[in-house]
């Protein structure tokens, strides 16, 4: 094939001239395929304990049948380079290394650019973002954001900064960093006439093969989030009911019968009394924990950790609850309600405390006799 470079598109191999010839080879072949396919390209090369190279030969990329597991605060807005294997290895003591290019189009330049912001110290902040994954390549369900071992990433020969390391759960286990999608857009190119690169270096695992994945992606707020499950619509009070129902009805192998259920109406993380009750489709108590709140707390540092059992309650599992919206219309001076076996509930007021009346708190009443002689 004759390719017909422009000066604009040889700036992309200019700009790493600075790397050492095998570097830039790859690199070259890289944007050739990319040039040639309009497919994301891969060129792979092994890195050996002694500082060797040896470049394998240009292989198209490899697009398993894996999917992300969506982020509640993201929307894809475009998929810039499929879930692409970084591919497997027998041995672990080599460092591997791949490098990818993607380019945008000039309409997400611009969606890009218009959604800037700009911060205290000179820095930018973007909505819309470009969003580097990686994940497990499994392909039974949606996947989280998993890291492979010593990994290294640059983006258009930039270092790119990785989150830092987790505590270890246990004595003698490894360090992990957790796994998060990683906004590369401070590093990448906003051009639709220069294409952009990203240089992965990662230590294989035996047994584990990993994928990485560019987005095009709009970042959501916890107000939005919390507008669309609304719009999801409330849940039928019927359906707490039968669970109250379930919940309280007589087991006969149990020797003590359950009549009544106590429930708070104040959330079990802010400690104020519920604005929108909520919990997951996957819990199995009663209980609510305030919406609003809740999304809040995971727009900061995402769990997605029910606060009342502990276990997952991802965005897409949560309910509002109709019953406890009743409850909270109709008593608003009340903290705590009970239900009763037919779904029935009646408010938990405190109790007055009666006052004891003794000899020396009644005032002594004395009374003084006048006589008067006439």
């Amino acid at each position: 094939h004759t390719i017909k470079f422009e000066v604009d598109e040889l700036q992309v191999l200019l700009s790493v001239c600075c790397l050492n010839k095998i570097h830039f080879s790859d690199l070259s072949m890289t944007y050739l395929c990319y040039l040639l396919t309009g497919e994301t390209a891969v060129w792979h090369s092994t890195k050996t304990s002694m500082n060797l190279q040896q470049p394998t030969p240009l292989i198209p990329p490899v697009h398993p049948d894996v999917q992300m597991k969506s982020l509640p605060f993201y929307d894809v807005l475009d998929v810039l380079i499929k879930p692409s294997s970084l591919g497997a290895s027998t041995a672990q003591r080599y460092h591997q290394e791949k490098y990818f290019i993607f380019a945008l189009t000039p309409q997400q330049v611009r969606e890009v650019c218009i959604s800037r912001d700009f911060l205290p110290g000179g820095r930018r902040d973007y909505m819309v973002q470009i969003q580097l994954r990686f994940c497990l390549s499994e392909t039974s369900c949606p996947q989280e954001d998993n890291y492979p071992n010593s990994l290294c990433i640059k983006v258009n020969g930039k270092l790119f900064p990785l989150p830092g390391y987790a505590p270890p759960p246990k004595n003698g286990v490894e360090q992990k960093r957790p796994g998060r999608p990683l906004n590369i857009t401070s590093l990448v190119r906003l051009s639709s006439a220069v294409p952009n690169q990203i240089a992965v270096t990662w230590a294989p695992e035996i047994g584990k093969t990993y994928s990485m994945s560019v987005y095009l992606v709009r970042q959501l707020t916890s107000p939005l989030l919390l507008q669309r499950l609304r719009m999801k619509g409330i849940r039928n009070p019927d359906h707490s009911r039968a669970l109250i129902k379930e919940k309280l009805t007589a087991d006969p192998d149990s020797e003590i019968a359950t009549t009544s259920l106590r429930v708070s109406l104040m959330c079990p993380l802010g400690k104020m009394r519920l604005t929108v009750p909520c919990r997951a489709v996957t819990c199995s108590h009663l209980q609510c924990f305030d919406a609003a709140l809740y999304l809040q707390m995971n727009e900061k540092k995402p769990t997605w950790i029910c606060p009342v059992c502990d276990k997952k309650a991802a965005y897409e599992s949560l309910i509002i609850d109709g019953l406890f919206l009743e409850i909270l219309n109709d008593c608003s001076d009340v903290d705590e309600i009970k239900f009763q076996e037919d779904g029935t509930w009646c408010p938990m007021r405190p109790k007055k405390e009666a006052v004891k009346v003794t000899s020396q708190s009644v005032p002594k009443i004395e009374t003084v006799l006048c006589v008067c002689i006439a």
